[in-house]
Order: structure tokens, then sequence, then C-alpha cells
């Protein structure tokens, strides 16, 4: 169901007009974070057919003071290369913690605090880490009502779980917020071959190489004889690394078989879906193409880029248009 009302109307920044600025000013403008206080929580996650693999995810756990059992806790997931640390994730930390809400920040497999803790890699098709983490914070917050959000690859990671879930509970799960998500990852590789795309492939190839390779050096036992050279494309990593890990034939098999499209008319909870028409990463048309059921929602903006959403003055305590959303999402249902 598309949303279209005034409240989700954006309008950029004048300085910022289209997605690709939006997008880089994202994550170069400077920011001020709390200071890191949370605790750590290590999360044993399987692999299917219930492989026992020993991997294990992190799982930042922000408590305030003012917290009370009763009062919801809030799940975030980063998108590809990013991290507990990412800034996105410090921000509505900071934010929701100021209001009161528990916050579980989750570093996927290799990721921020997970560096070390897992054999094998993340991908599109790991949503089974997104229910160990939700079960996780069921067992330690049993009265606690649990919202998540999940930012890009995140997002395709809640979508995917919401799908395979059906209507069975997942831990004290109760909403879901998905940002920017790749909904047809052969649409997301058709944008990396585009030349406004190459940049933002190269800038992920780097980012992913340095943890393969950090993971290889870490358990020489599941790296290659001979290190390959660093990939240009990161089809290539994938069609290397990341689907041979995951048990797929290859990398279009698993673009196939982990992209959230062709699920989400399966899908029987409650989940709202955010994006811009100017994301320079993650195309916007799949949404509109593929059938949703009726716990999809949907609000799409022309402008913000991807994980953008930088406003011109519009009544917000600020200029990040996105979190003041996200916070209305969560304290008042929509």
């Amino acid at each position: 169901m598309l949303v279209r009302t005034e409240h989700w109307r954006f309008r950029p920044h004048p300085l910022l007009r289209n997605g690709h600025l939006q997008t880089v000013a994202a994550v170069y403008l400077p920011r001020r974070s709390a200071p890191y206080r949370a605790t750590v929580h290590r999360v044993a996650v399987d692999d299917p057919p219930r492989e026992a693999c020993g991997d294990q995810i992190a799982l930042h756990d922000d408590c305030p003071a003012l917290w009370r059992p009763e009062r919801p806790a809030v799940l975030l997931v980063h998108g590809l290369a990013g991290c507990y640390q990412s800034a996105y994730m410090c921000r509505m930390t900071d934010r929701l913690t100021a209001r009161g809400h528990r916050v579980f920040r989750m570093d996927m497999r290799g990721c921020g605090a997970g560096e070390g803790l897992a054999r094998r890699p993340t991908h599109c098709g790991r949503s089974g880490d997104v229910a160990a983490a939700l079960r996780f914070i069921a067992k330690l917050c049993p009265e606690t009502p649990v919202y998540t959000i999940g930012f890009s690859l995140g997002g395709c990671l809640v979508l995917n779980l919401l799908a395979e879930a059906g209507e069975a509970a997942v831990g004290h799960l109760k909403r879901s917020l998905a940002i920017c998500p790749p909904i047809d990852l052969f649409a997301v590789e058709r944008r990396f071959n585009s030349p406004g795309g190459r940049p933002y492939d190269r800038f992920f190839v780097k980012k992913l190489w340095k943890q393969i390779t950090d993971r290889w050096r870490r358990f020489p036992e599941i790296a290659p004889a001979v290190i390959p050279r660093e990939p240009r494309r990161l089809r290539q990593i994938d069609e290397l690394v990341i689907a041979p890990s995951g048990g797929f034939a290859s990398a279009d098999d698993y673009y196939a078989k982990t992209q959230p499209g062709p699920k989400l008319a399966s899908i029987r909870q409650p989940v709202m879906i955010i994006a811009s028409r100017d994301d320079p990463i993650v195309p916007t048309a799949p949404l509109f193409e593929y059938e949703h059921s009726a716990m999809v929602q949907t609000a799409v903006v022309p402008h913000g880029g991807h994980l953008g959403f930088i406003a011109r003055a519009n009544g917000d305590p600020d200029k990040r248009w996105l979190d003041w959303r996200m916070l209305e999402w969560i304290e008042t249902g929509h």
C-alpha cells in the first residue's frame, strides 16, 4: 500500500537537490555522538539446514536509565559494509535513548565488533541472523515489545525475515521498518554497471574486499591457496566469495534466491518501506513492479538519495528528516 499523506512530504535542502549529494552528505556531514556506553552481547547464529557453524554476531545494547521493561526496544540493522558505528546507527541510537527507548545495534557477521566472530560473510539471505538477534532480545527482555529498523541491506534482511516467518512470531517483534532496501538485486547490479553507479560499486568493493581478506588472515583454513587480486566489481565478489560461501551456485542464483521483491506478497506482519526515487544505489522502480501484501506499506518520496533525506527547514528539530519520521513511526505508529 502506497502511503500518500502530507506527513511524508520531503523537501531537500537547497544545497543538496540531487540523490548523489544527499547520499554523500549523509555520510560526511559532521555529527556529534554520545559517548559509547553499550554492553556487547555475542549471539550464536546457524546456517541452514540447521548447520552449527560456530559463527556469532555482536549486539550492542544501549539501555537508558529511563527505560522500563514495558517500553519498546528497537533493533537497528546496518547496511552493506556498515557497522554499529555507522553515522545513521549512532544518530538513531542517540535520539532513541534520549527518549527512553532501549536500543540494540546489530553488527552483521564480520562487521564492527563482530570481526573475528564469524568465518562466513553476511549476505542478503542471512535473515536468520536478524531472527537470532530478536530471539536473544526476547529472552533478555521478556516483557518488551520490539521494533526493527533495517537500513539498506539491513532492510533487505528484515523483509526476507518477514516473508519467511509468515504469521509466526519472531521473538517479540511487533512492527518493522525498511529504509532504502534493495528489492531487486539484478536491478542493483544494473545500476552499478551504469556510469552513475560505478563509483559506489568501487566504494563497496574496497570495503568488502578488506573485510574478506581480513577474515582469510584470521581464519586461514577457509582462505584460498592463492589470494586473488582485488576484484574490480561487486558482482565478482559475489561470484567468487559470497555465492559459494552461502551455498549458491552462482551470483545469479544468489540474487534470484535472496532478493525480497518476489516475496513481498507473502509478508503477513506489518512493515513500512521508505525509499526515494533519486536513490543512486538502490533503484526504486521495483517497489512498484512487485505485488505487495496488505501488510506492506510504502512511502516513496521524490528526493533523498540513499539514506540521506537531509531537508530544508520544515518544523523538525533539525534537518535530518528521516530520523524524525522514524521516531514518529515508533512512538505514534505512523
